[in-house]
């Protein structure tokens, strides 16, 4: 195996990052410090979307959960590297056949409001987001291994039997002991530890409620004292915190609105530190400014055009592949991202996840896209409306092209642009959406998320129980070479019947002030107040 499988394998058994790098011969990434200023204090001001926080476990976007991960920390966390370390847990330890694993939290973690970090607060976390009636998107990552369905006991008005979900089984989720938990597993899963760094997986005070506010308590390094939608956030760093004391005395965050030009303009005129991120189109105008640095990061970042395969005409397969068989993916990604991002090829695992199948290419054919609409019952093509997001521009820039490509095989696609911040309440109802999609470590992580049946954000309402199948058996494989063979069905099928089309994978960069220190890109673009620090 190369050195990123090896890293990734050594890790999943439970061999610290540091020694799986030097066993790699490499010397591990994160834990090279950033000299902090000899003056601590100072505060930095990041441009980012300010959405509601109240719910952590139900997020949509990683927006605010930058905003919450300051306060309510993680079990685990991904870093710049792609490589999973413990955090709140001191270690985990899996079973041979990948159906036990056994969580141990650090013994020095404790919350500002007092106390230790316990297991039955853990274990609280996890069964709230395993509730069908939270609604958080954990159950699509947990769904296979910790959940199994049951009759409601009520039919749907075509007759068929409404289903439930829930914990598979009473002994699950167990108690060891004060600091450790077993998950007690009905499938094999190699991704638990990439699972608990899932932003809506913050382990919330159950005393709360799950609820986020002003004042939370938290295990993190900062506690929010502002907090407006639409205009801005701004955390207070702890004095006292079991990992990191923070350098900075505030962290906030400023809603600039979707106007990606008021971003520039903010960081040219210092009223800004940084960016959460910042468009392809704007780098060469920021570069020119000698107090900003660039930071960019090779990512699984992407964006996917979804039909409603419930209705009418994407029901149909042969009506999504001739979508995408309509479609120039280069050009798309050449207009929108420039020579920056990587052709998409209308699977969703993206060349960078270590489980990637290299496929034939797939590339446009108008004739056979207009010969698939006429046997699908649409001989002169079909109108239809595809709603998206103001923000980010790339976006709207993409959907121009492919609606221009479209027309060229009769699908005539009006386009209906709407504010960034009323997208995450419409994005899972529309009959054609486009939905931006995070980077996650894995490739099937993001399928598990997406595309399996009856999941939170499976968006289009798509099923298919071959897909299931191998996607289950994907996530209980260790050995790389063998998840790429599952993998590879699985992409096939994505491409011939599935209800997707996706153009392009993207890089994210922004920039930020050179007094910040400490800085360094994520590619799911998140951000920890506890490294930063300003340089007097």
């Amino acid at each position: 195996m190369d050195r990123r499988d090896f890293l990734r394998f050594a890790t999943l058994l439970g061999v610290g990052a540091g020694t799986a790098y030097s066993l790699a011969g490499l010397v591990d990434p994160m834990s090279i410090g950033v000299a902090h200023a000899a003056a601590g204090g100072g505060t930095v001001r990041v441009a980012q979307r300010v959405h509601p926080v109240e719910s952590p476990h139900t997020f949509s976007w990683a927006e605010p959960s930058n905003i919450t991960r300051q306060v309510c920390e993680y079990l685990t966390r991904t870093g710049q590297d792609n490589i999973t370390r413990p955090y709140l847990l001191e270690k985990w330890e899996p079973s041979a056949d990948l159906k036990t694993w056994t969580l141990t939290i650090r013994s020095d973690v404790t919350w500002r409001k007092g106390g230790p970090l316990t297991a039955d607060q853990v274990i609280w976390n996890l069964k709230r987001v395993l509730d069908e009636k939270v609604g958080s998107s954990m159950l699509g990552l947990m769904k296979a291994y910790m959940l199994k369905e049951v009759d409601k006991g009520e039919k749907d008005d075509k007759g068929n039997p409404k289903m439930s979900v829930e914990i598979w089984d009473a002994n699950a989720i167990e108690k060891v002991d004060d600091r450790t938990i077993r998950l007690n597993l009905q499938e094999a899963q190699l991704a638990i530890p990439e699972h608990l760094f899932h932003y809506p997986m913050a382990i919330l005070d159950p005393a709360e409620d799950g609820k986020f506010a002003i004042g939370s308590n938290g295990t993190g390094a900062f506690e929010l004292v502002e907090f407006e939608a639409g205009r801005k956030a701004v955390l207070k760093a702890r004095t006292e915190h079991w990992h990191t004391v923070p350098s900075l005395d505030t962290l906030q965050f400023v809603d600039l609105g979707d106007d990606a030009s008021a971003v520039v303009a903010a960081l040219a005129s210092k009223q800004v530190d940084g960016a959460y991120e910042v468009d392809l189109t704007q780098k060469p105008a920021l570069e020119k400014i000698e107090s900003l640095q660039v930071y960019e990061v090779a990512t699984s970042q992407t964006a996917v055009i979804h039909g409603k395969c419930t209705r009418k005409p994407f029901d149909d397969a042969k009506v999504r592949l001739a979508m995408r068989l309509a479609v120039d993916q280069a050009q798309v990604m050449s207009l929108a991202e420039g020579d920056a991002g990587v052709i998409g090829e209308h699977h969703h695992v993206c060349p960078i996840h270590p489980e990637y199948a290299k496929l034939p290419p797939f590339t446009r054919d108008v004739p056979r896209a207009k010969a698939l609409l006429a046997e699908a019952g649409y001989p002169d093509g079909f109108d239809t409306t595809l709603t998206l997001p103001a923000e980010p521009t790339w976006q709207s820039v993409a959907a121009q092209v492919m609606a221009q490509q479209w027309a060229e095989a009769n699908i005539r696609v009006k386009l209906n642009v709407i504010p960034s911040a009323q997208w995450w309440d419409v994005w899972d109802k529309v009959d054609l959406g486009y939905t931006v999609w995070y980077h996650r470590p894995l490739g099937f992580m993001t399928l598990s998320l997406a595309y399996r049946t009856g999941v939170p954000w499976n968006a289009p309402e798509w099923s298919d129980k071959e897909f299931d199948d191998l996607l289950t058996q994907a996530e209980g494989t260790v050995d790389v070479d063998e998840r790429r063979k599952i993998m590879a069905k699985i992409e096939v099928i994505m491409q011939q019947r599935g209800p997707v089309v996706q153009p392009f994978w993207r890089p994210v960069l922004t920039f930020y002030d050179k007094k910040v220190q400490g800085f360094r890109m994520h590619p799911t673009s998140f951000i920890f107040g506890e490294e930063l620090s300003v340089k007097s």
